[in-house]
């Protein structure tokens, strides 16, 4: 593994458990073994790390959905599952990084929010093959869902995720029917 890809993992890890502004520089290096000019080295300043550990987190997630991208929607729930079970369940990385930055840097929220949207866009893909169209507002419902269970299990555990998945198959019949 790389220096750059060593720090991006420990950042990840740090960034995680204490949020983005709530710890020092040296802090957010100590599992790299990084110094600050090696951060800078390779991200140019401390958003730059951010910017690189939200980027990565995204295309780890997407690339997890891309290993079954026919299992439509309820794959998405699946995969929501798992991931918090194997990450832990503290809400969006991303959306935690956009709350944090967004008044302060339009790079981050601008990836966060080009991120989110790539994201939209693959619930909508699913919609579509379900459906056999595309459906906007049934799309936006399901990330709506997607979203606000992921945020939800950090509370009231990963159950949330399976009533969300259902919540969505439910919708999905009925968008079916009309």
């Amino acid at each position: 593994m790389s220096k750059r890809d060593e720090i991006i993992t420990g950042a990840m890890k740090t960034f995680e458990e204490h949020g983005f502004r709530g710890i020092g520089v040296d802090a957010v290096l100590l599992p790299s073994g990084a110094s600050t000019r090696t951060l800078y080295k390779h991200f140019g300043s401390r958003d730059g790390l951010v910017l690189a550990v939200v980027g990565q987190r995204h295309h780890a997630f997407m690339e997890r959905l891309r290993e079954d991208p026919e299992s439509g929607v309820p794959g998405l729930f699946v995969a929501l599952a798992v991931w918090l079970a194997e990450f832990g369940a503290r809400g969006c990385m991303l959306l935690r990084a956009h709350g944090e930055y967004a008044g302060d840097s339009a790079e981050i929220a601008e990836a966060v929010r080009v991120q989110k949207t790539e994201f939209l866009g693959e619930i909508s893909r699913r919609v579509e093959l379900e459906l056999g169209r595309p459906h906007e507002a049934l799309s936006l419902q399901i990330w709506l869902l997607f979203e606000g269970a992921t945020a939800a299990a950090s509370v009231a555990g990963l159950d949330v995720v399976q009533v969300a998945g259902e919540a969505a198959a439910a919708l999905l019949a009925d968008a079916r029917h009309k």
